[in-house]
């Protein structure tokens, strides 16, 4: 027989009481003060110095939506205020004049851009959300540098070297993508791996001047994060999204297409490589972009976060930097032989801190990483001395 109340919950002693509610009460305060630095983090990186431009992005756009701003240098405080890593581009037409990417929810990013006068527009966050616009005023400066131009003469070498370049890197590009569609076919991952490897060096020896094709780069290159259901999106393709499916999905079921696609585009590059006008300036000038992009930015490793094969790929990017540097030689040996040394120092020491190119690049310390930063952001600092050392200044792409 059980005993008499024998059900029923016992009473909780007064000490288990006050225990019960002090872990309440810590949980709370814990709660609270997590909020509170999460919003103070926040509101620090919204802060906005004197001069600078602030742009929120928001989950569908951004505001401002519409700016103008005076010729010349101007500072750009981007602020991301949506759910997921963005980037915020510049465009003068199709081509990126600045970009800053995988700003990440929360926080903000300075971008500085010199700039000419004309209109350009903006992107925000996802490649589906409405661009807005950029107006850029003339003024007396700008009207003065722009009639004092440089002699284009002695830079006729240099371009037409480097648009030979161009055109070796892109048939070597086609060739490693027609290479990963033949393992593709034959399904045959670990070749379809190393085809995708290859064909990565090329594309990342031109990514200084393909970067600024916009919508090419887009179906390039672009991220998972960039597409609104990352990677089940329809739209999520090209590079990317092949080294997902044989890096992760360990697979190469259903990439023939991609790969196919990624061939066209591959080919839309090549022409747009080699019919564009490519004004002196922006020899050095996308090679600093690159850099400075690297530095801040491809430093985490998310770009080639399926296959780890990061290290490769800024040693790619070294190449077609150090290929831009020596195009250049001539021009700086006649009276920028200090440059021209920084140059080649920092190249120098950007190839040494990469090291063993063939680790996976999750293996590497943060000390390690933050070496390679350095080495980039030091490379970008010299090459954004080269355009202004031969007198040149920007201008705006021709219509």
């Amino acid at each position: 027989m059980n005993a008499p109340n024998a059900n029923l919950p016992k009473k909780t002693s007064p000490a288990l009481r006050l225990a019960l509610f002090g872990s309440a009460s810590l949980l709370i305060v814990a709660a609270a003060a997590f909020y509170y630095a999460s919003r103070s983090a926040g509101e620090r990186h919204a802060v906005v110095a004197d001069g600078e431009i602030k742009v929120d992005i928001l989950a569908n756009r951004c505001e401002p939506n519409a700016l103008e701003v005076p010729a010349g240098p101007a500072r750009f405080r981007i602020v991301n205020r949506s759910d997921r890593a963005v980037e915020w581009e510049i465009l003068d037409g199709v081509l990126v004049v600045e970009e800053r990417e995988n700003i990440a929810p929360g926080l903000s990013q300075v971008i500085n851009a010199t700039l000419a006068p004309g209109d350009y527009a903006i992107t925000c966050g996802l490649l589906s959300n409405p661009r807005g616009t950029l107006k850029v005023l003339p003024t007396a400066a700008s009207e003065a540098a722009s009639k004092a131009g440089p002699t284009l003469t002695q830079f006729i070498g240099p371009l037409s070297e480097y648009r030979v370049y161009l055109n070796q890197q892109s048939r070597l590009l086609l060739q490693g993508i027609t290479a990963l569609q033949q393992a593709l076919v034959a399904g045959d991952l670990d070749q379809a791996r190393a085809a995708y490897a290859a064909a990565r060096l090329p594309y990342q020896r031109l990514a200084a001047t393909a970067q600024r094709f916009a919508e090419l780069d887009n179906r390039l290159n672009a991220r998972a994060d960039y597409y609104e259901k990352r990677e089940q999106d329809p739209a999520f393709g090209g590079f990317h999204r092949l080294e997902q499916g044989l890096f992760v999905a360990d697979s190469t079921a259903g990439l023939e297409p991609v790969a196919a696609q990624l061939q066209q585009d591959a080919t839309a590059l090549r022409d747009a490589l080699l019919g564009q006008s490519l004004p002196p300036e922006q020899l050095s000038g996308n090679a600093a972009r690159l850099q400075h992009n690297l530095a801040t930015t491809r430093i985490s490793g998310e770009e080639e976060r399926y296959s780890q094969l990061v290290l490769p790929g800024f040693a790619a990017n070294l190449d077609g930097t150090r290929k831009i540097i020596d195009l250049l030689r001539p021009l700086l040996s006649k009276g920028h032989q200090d440059l021209q040394q920084q140059l080649d120092s920092r190249v120098q020491a950007f190839a040494t801190a990469l090291g063993d190119q063939q680790r996976p690049y999750a293996s590497l310390s943060p000390e390690e990483r933050n070496r390679i930063a350095a080495a980039a952001q030091a490379l970008a600092e010299s090459l954004d001395q080269v355009a202004p050392a031969l007198g040149l200044v920007a201008t705006k792409t021709s219509s």
